[in-house]
């Protein structure tokens, strides 16, 4: 099967080809989907997203026009697709459901250690030989109350390693795991009584609908005074200005973002040379109070291995029997 591999990076582009073992003829472009570089699909049956591609209504139709009959997504999170359109075409859309929960879930141990223990502004000041600690005073998390939004595979590897901590560990999800309560002593209660009695609020839950903007001026009004905000799952979910009032109003202590709301025209890309005109963006960058990665938390061997080995299955699968067990539909 002909394959179009947009969004291709140096990062990952060596374990697709691996995954492959020459079954499908990829074609790879570090340029991203959109209307203009729809073209680059033309005799192609499927294309291979990442979550910097756009595939609008207007895109997926340009698709269909030319023949694409099947979208492999190379992440979990598909925002990125107007599903209801790509069931229209009849257009099938498959994502990679799980890959090493523990990539994302020790990137935001990662930065939650970082921001606690200034990490980086004791480096700084340690490249200076100013060896004064009088502005690096953190706190054990040992004792401490973590809510953690979301106990799927990457919320539940968070609470454990919390719980390895000594944390008390506090939940919210729709669906509470049985599993994950038998493993570690954990407490599910509602959004708001989780909000006011964490220190520390992890964000491992999905994008749809209902969680978009979920961290919001209301929801911070609740949070108790200096928590610390971590954010490993989708820009999305946290409103960027809302978090910096929030901050500014002494709410929320400190910020760990791996994903903001508006990253897609950003992340991923050399932009060394482009003036950044994102105000919101450069006010959450700039924040002392704020740390920020560029959607790096999956960026470990075994989750590539992971995310290409299923990327390929689901089009294997596609190719030999029309279907694949990990296709994805709009929500009705």
């Amino acid at each position: 099967m002909k394959v179009m591999v947009y969004s291709i990076h140096g990062f990952d582009k060596p374990f697709l080809e691996k995954a492959n073992h020459g079954k499908h003829e990829l074609f790879f472009s570090e340029l991203p989907l959109s209307l203009e570089t729809v073209v680059l699909s033309k005799g192609c049956h499927a294309i291979a997203l990442f979550t910097s591609d756009n595939a609008s209504a207007i895109v997926l139709e340009k698709l269909h026009e030319m023949g694409v009959k099947y979208i492999a997504l190379r992440s979990v999170g598909y925002d990125h697709v107007d599903l209801q359109k790509a069931k229209e075409l009849e257009m099938k859309v498959a994502n990679v459901p799980a890959y090493s929960p523990y990539a994302i879930a020790e990137h935001a141990v990662a930065l939650l250690l970082a921001l606690n223990r200034k990490i980086l502004q004791g480096n700084a000041l340690f490249m200076k030989n100013d060896f004064r600690l009088d502005n690096l005073v953190g706190f054990d998390l040992h004792g401490k109350s973590v809510g953690v939004i979301g106990t799927g595979k990457i919320g539940g590897a968070f609470s454990k390693i919390m719980n390895g901590f000594g944390c008390e560990v506090l939940a919210y999800d729709i669906e509470e795991s049985q599993d994950l309560k038998n493993e570690i002593r954990i407490q599910y209660m509602s959004l708001a009584e989780l909000c006011q009695k964490s220190d520390i609020i992890s964000i491992c839950c999905p994008m749809n609908s209902q969680t978009k903007y979920m961290f919001n001026k209301s929801l911070f009004s609740i949070m108790k005074k200096g928590v610390y905000i971590i954010n490993t799952a989708r820009g999305g979910i946290i409103n960027s200005l809302d978090l910096l009032a929030a901050i500014e109003e002494g709410i929320v202590a400190a910020a760990g973002l791996d994903v903001y709301e508006n990253e897609m025209p950003i992340y991923f890309k050399d932009k060394r040379a482009t003036k950044m005109e994102d105000s919101v963006f450069l006010s959450l960058q700039s924040h002392p109070k704020i740390l920020m990665t560029g959607h790096q938390a999956f960026l470990t061997n075994e989750a590539l291995e992971g995310i290409a080995s299923t990327t390929l299955q689901n089009l294997d699968n596609w190719f030999i029997t029309g279907s694949c067990k990990n296709e994805v539909s709009c929500e009705l």
